[in-house]
């Protein structure tokens, strides 16, 4: 059975949308119309927040964490249809654009790990796991080896999330030209759609996803009675331009910012205060009053 990817991102609330005449606190002090978290489409969050934190824990002891990290992705993949039904649509894709010419599947640490592995597996190519330090080790049935140069090799990187492209700009593709490698495509899960298949594009690399942030993705939603009319015009005035769109939203709803400010949780307080101390929409001096 196909996956329906958008079925499976609200389920395992991945893809995670603010209710009518609301928004998100985001840490840094924004706020949104929604969250997106594409490593909970692995079972959950709870599920997602313990893959991390083993990843976190092992991910140093190098010549066995990724055989551990494989037998653990594989079990989940056998055990949960929709990761399994994801891992399967990000196989098809990398065959459509001709990945399975390539040397090599990479992913970045943490996240791309998820699905990277499975994909290279699936696929019968070695698994290139790219650190934050530029560092690399090189998987293929139980066998781990570093790896120096990389002259000639092309790889496809898969990855959960596009939003700007900073990490493959500032750490994945370094590492693999570094190295004399090249990366053709990536193919990511989600892809935000604010400017990192344009930044990948620049670099030279063929950028392709799963699903888009974008007017087709929030047409579906409201289709399958997900959002309102009132939702679909907040995420398309989001999509266009998220500064203005969260502007315009705090003016018209002065109390949302109020309330936050004296919110009994914390975390919205504080973030709330965030945004006063930092002003980012550059609103005026009585909407930031408690």
């Amino acid at each position: 059975m196909a996956l329906d990817l958008i079925a499976a991102l609200i389920q395992t609330q991945a893809l995670r949308l603010a209710p009518p005449g609301q928004v998100f606190w985001y840490t840094s002090g924004t706020v949104g119309p929604y969250y997106i978290n594409t490593e909970f489409l692995y079972g959950g969050q709870a599920a997602a927040e313990e893959l991390l934190c083993f990843i976190d824990a092992e991910k140093g002891d190098r010549q066995v964490f990724p055989e551990r990290l494989q037998a653990r992705v594989e079990a989940q993949a056998a055990v949960n249809p929709v990761f399994a039904g994801v891992i399967g649509a990000l196989v098809e894709r990398v065959r459509q654009v001709g990945g399975e010419g390539c040397d090599f599947i990479s992913g970045g640490e943490r996240r791309d790990w998820f699905f990277s592995g499975l994909v290279a597996t699936r696929l019968g190519k070695p698994h290139l796991l790219i650190y934050k330090d530029h560092s690399a080790v090189l998987y293929r049935e139980g066998k781990v080896a570093p790896v120096a140069g990389l002259e000639g090799k092309r790889m496809v990187h898969v990855a959960d999330l596009i939003t700007e492209a900073s990490s493959y700009v500032r750490d994945w593709i370094p590492a693999i030209r570094q190295r004399g490698g090249e990366m053709g495509c990536a193919v990511n899960v989600v892809d935000r759609a604010q400017g990192g298949a344009e930044a990948l594009r620049q670099a030279q690399v063929r950028s392709e996803a799963l699903l888009r942030v974008d007017g087709e993705l929030f047409a579906a939603l409201r289709l399958a009675g997900h959002i309102d009319a009132q939702q679909e015009q907040v995420l398309l005035a989001y999509a266009r331009d998220p500064h203005a769109a969260m502007k315009a939203f705090l003016q018209e709803n002065p109390e949302f910012l109020r309330q936050a400010l004296r919110s009994a949780d914390e975390r919205t307080a504080g973030r709330a205060r965030l945004l006063t101390e930092q002003n980012p929409y550059k609103l005026a001096t009585e909407l930031l009053k408690a």
